[in-house]
């Protein structure tokens, strides 16, 4: 993953893997959205990012920016928090957008992108209720009509569900309109099976302009990003370890983790990779103790 700002910062070279979610053959659409992948579709593969590009103007805000950028983060071993330049900053602030906690907090955030299911989310639930650990679920649209079951145990088991749009498009590439079109019809549709609201908003790719920040906001909804991720949604060479001594490497005060629910090794090493970080002294807490702040 890569920010898009220049300078002599030496970024992390994982956008080619930027949080992938399998690649889904073109449909026309089911729903009435006007993307071109109906909500059951699996989301698509990420584009590269690393880099600012200008959407088309008609799909532009004229007051804001509209330069697509692509989250991403420079890793540190000594358990710091990652650097972040000041303009980012402050252009997160202004929209209610997170991606860390208190630097003098000994804090972990916990949350997991969900695109479609791999069959490793009950064992999930199950050692997250073990653990005693609430966590945050980004959910599409696919996820939301092929496992509400597991939504519905989510909210039960005490976890925030997140929206992580119907179709999993780069935002900066649609309208005003469209954007609402993905985030509201998931919302809607999450509310009926469940009762509860939405609040939190993951941007599909980690891609973003200063104007979709600005239109989840408008909204209601808080932007969440993240402080640290790692190429999980495929097998990691070095299997659960690596999975746990990725994490406990670039642990930091104020954590936002992203996980990949679809990820075996992410699994098989929770258990372990909570306990550690209890261990160390972190207590995890949730979305909603963070922008409370």
């Amino acid at each position: 993953m890569y920010f898009s700002w220049k300078g002599n910062l030496k970024t992390e070279q994982t956008s080619q893997q930027a949080i992938q979610e399998k690649v889904l053959p073109k449909t026309q659409p089911q729903n009435g959205l006007s993307q071109n992948k109906s909500s059951t579709q699996k989301p698509e593969t990420p584009a590269t990012g690393g880099k600012s590009e200008e959407v088309p103007a008609s799909s532009q805000d004229g007051s804001l920016s509209d330069n697509l950028h692509g989250w991403g983060l420079k890793r540190n071993s000594s358990h710091l928090q990652p650097e972040m330049p000041s303009g980012i900053r402050q252009t997160l602030a202004r929209n209610n957008a997170y991606w860390i906690g208190s630097p003098n907090e000994k804090t972990v955030y916990l949350t997991f992108d969900e695109g479609y299911e791999n069959g490793y989310t009950p064992g999930i639930l199950d050692i997250l209720k073990k653990q005693n650990v609430q966590a945050a679920f980004f959910i599409t649209g696919h996820y939301l009509e092929s496992q509400p079951e597991l939504v519905k145990r989510m909210i039960q088991e005490g976890h925030i569900v997140g929206n992580h749009t119907v179709n999993h498009p780069s935002m900066p590439g649609l309208t005003n309109e469209q954007i609402k079109e993905e985030i509201e019809k998931l919302s809607s549709d999450f509310t009926a099976l469940t009762g509860s609201q939405m609040v939190y908003f993951r941007p599909p790719k980690g891609e973003y302009s200063e104007r979709t920040l600005a239109e989840a906001k408008n909204l209601g909804y808080y932007t969440i990003f993240w402080s640290f991720a790692m190429a999980d949604w495929i097998p990691l060479p070095g299997g659960p370890q690596e999975a746990y001594q990725t994490v406990m490497d670039n642990l930091h005060n104020g954590a936002l983790i992203l996980l990949h629910a679809v990820s075996k090794d992410n699994l098989d090493s929770l258990d372990r990779t909570i306990s550690d970080i209890k261990a160390q002294g972190y207590t995890f807490k949730t979305l909603d103790d963070l922008v409370k702040k």
